[in-house]
C-alpha cells in the first residue's frame, strides 16, 4: 500500500490550478475544480505525452500533443484519438493539506 503523497496546502492550491507530483514512481496530475481535488495519471493514453500542460475546458484536459480529452473527475476518454481512460487517484484533504496515493496495486 503506498503512502500519501502532500500536494499542496488547501491555501496555496486556488480553484482553476493543477500540480503535478511523484507518487510512487507515477507521475500524477492533480486538479482543484471549484475546491473538489481530482488525481489521474500524467500520461496520454494515446501516445505516453504529458497531459497537465494541456488547456483545460471545464472538467476536460486537452492533450497538448493530438487533442485527445479525457475527463479529469473520472480519467474516461471524450474525444480521440485516445480510446483508453487514464488512471485516476484517490485524493483527500488531510489538517489543511491536499493528499493522493496511488493505491493501483494495493
Amino acid at each position: 500500500m503506498s503512502d500519501w503523497i502532500e500536494v499542496a496546502a488547501v491555501d496555496e492550491f486556488p480553484a482553476g490550478t493543477s500540480r503535478v507530483v511523484d507518487v510512487d514512481g507515477a507521475i500524477v496530475a492533480v486538479f482543484n475544480l471549484d475546491g473538489e481535488y481530482y488525481a489521474i495519471e500524467d500520461i496520454c493514453t494515446h501516445d505516453g505525452g504529458e497531459l497537465a500542460s494541456g488547456d483545460r475546458e471545464g472538467e476536460e484536459i486537452v492533450c497538448p500533443r493530438h487533442g485527445a480529452r479525457f475527463n479529469i473527475r473520472t480519467g474516461e476518454v471524450t474525444a480521440p484519438p485516445a480510446y483508453e481512460a487514464v488512471a485516476t487517484f484517490p485524493v483527500r484533504v488531510h489538517a489543511g493539506k491536499i493528499q493522493v496515493r496511488d493505491d493501483r496495486w494495493d
